[in-house]
């Protein structure tokens, strides 16, 4: 596994991990045993970005690491369906048929935080843990949501090698990145190179980004499960003023901020985030 941030010991493999992209389902890393816990990543990245928690939370689940059609090793959508979260959750809810899974554990972040209540909305779930979850504003996305993700878009599309180049400068890291996290500083240049390349040949990106422009997450269904909700204090990208509307989460939402956290949770706060996750799968149904 690679280093999240500078200092901090990488995890070892202690749990074999299989990659099972499939001729016509979403890539996916299996890593574990136990209950089926499923990961949605955000727009613009890809099941790397979990690789931070993946090992403490394979010590208790069956971890399936999702890559969102267009993203990572995914192909995108076929048959000209908009991006939309909803079909994003069809095609996960689709594959976790093909592999078996019944009523999982869901942890998504961002817009994968939106799909994941989406797939809640489509199958039962034991849980889920949102992170940073995108569509909770109060109609469609915020212009400055919607301006920043695009340009950041850019950057890492058409000027790949200079930004990676000048991320190896710890002032470089907090002037290009101080949106997404917290302390961009402590960020390994090899973790900036593979967001970077994620974000940059991610086909499917900007079809979500543009068709999420007008939309929020409505609820179809009761969710019954536990949900917990969670925001960095640091996150720069979805500010509370704009995409913290919470009025179509289920009412026994636990909600919570963390501390010296940003918009990219994983990266911010492994350790933070999965007790969370890891406590949110542990909670009895109301």
């Amino acid at each position: 596994m690679s280093r999240n941030r500078k200092g901090d010991p990488a995890p070892t493999d202690a749990h074999p991990r299989t990659g099972r992209p499939g001729p016509r389902g979403p890539a996916v890393t299996k890593a574990g045993a136990g209950p089926p816990l499923v990961l949605l990543h955000g727009a613009g990245s890809a099941r790397s970005s979990w690789e931070p928690v993946l090992d403490r939370l394979a010590g208790s689940h069956t971890v399936y690491a999702v890559d969102l059609p267009g993203h990572g090793e995914s192909e995108p959508l076929s048959g000209g369906h908009a991006s939309t979260p909803r079909r994003l959750a069809e095609v996960v809810a689709s594959a976790l048929d093909e592999w078996g899974v019944g009523t999982p554990h869901v942890a998504g972040h961002s817009v994968g935080g939106w799909t994941a209540l989406e797939l809640a909305n489509l199958r039962p779930v034991a849980s889920l843990t949102l992170l940073a979850p995108a569509g909770l504003w109060k109609k469609g996305q915020p212009t400055y949501c919607l301006v920043s993700l695009f340009l950041t878009w850019a950057g890492c599309r058409f000027a790949a090698r200079p930004l990676t180049a000048l991320a190896r400068r710890a002032w470089a890291r907090r002037l290009l990145f101080w949106q997404l996290f917290a302390h961009p500083e402590r960020l390994s240049h090899q973790d900036v190179v593979r967001d970077v390349t994620a974000l940059g040949r991610a086909p499917g990106f900007l079809p979500t980004l543009w068709a999420v422009r007008k939309i929020r997450y409505r609820a179809r269904r009761d969710v019954v499960a536990p949900v917990t909700l969670v925001f960095g204090a640091s996150d720069r990208l979805l500010l509370a003023r704009q995409s913290r509307f919470t009025d179509q989460l289920p009412p026994h939402t636990r909600q919570l901020v963390l501390p010296d956290a940003g918009h990219q949770l994983v990266s911010d706060a492994p350790e933070a985030v999965s007790r969370l996750i890891l406590a949110t799968t542990e909670t009895t149904a109301p």
